[in-house]
């Protein structure tokens, strides 16, 4: 089993930044991919970013790119979501995730293990 538990939410104005972390225990997130989601109010949860165990290849929802990055600290067990220039759009309850297998960046993959989420608030 893997406990995820996130941090670093919070509100920001349009603009800003926000670093939220993910810290893993129970297992050492090394062999895991690892994702983080988001869930605006109304809306279906949608994958924001995501980072292999493997190859460390990082992938990222087309709405954020070039402004969130996804890093992982193996050492720390924890990973990371940077995310810089925010809008008021990526307002919304941020999850992180815990997968193994066979991974693609698609709602076909499965991740297995799930964080309660962290409240991002983006203010105009």
């Amino acid at each position: 089993q893997v406990q995820l538990v996130e941090s670093g939410g919070g509100l920001v104005q349009a603009g800003g930044s926000l670093r939220l972390s993910c810290a893993a225990s129970g297992r050492t997130i090394s062999s895991y991919h690892m994702g983080w989601f988001r869930q605006a109010p109304g809306k279906e949860r949608e994958i924001v970013a995501a980072i292999r165990w493997d190859s460390g290849i990082t992938h990222y929802a087309d709405s954020v790119k070039g402004r969130f990055t996804i890093s992982r600290d193996n050492a720390k067990n924890t990973v990371y979501l940077q995310m810089n220039s925010l809008k008021p759009e990526d307002t919304a309850v941020y999850y992180c995730a815990a997968g193994s297998g066979s991974f693609s960046f698609s709602s076909s993959y499965e991740f297995s293990y799930w964080g309660q989420g962290t409240q991002v608030t983006v203010s105009s």
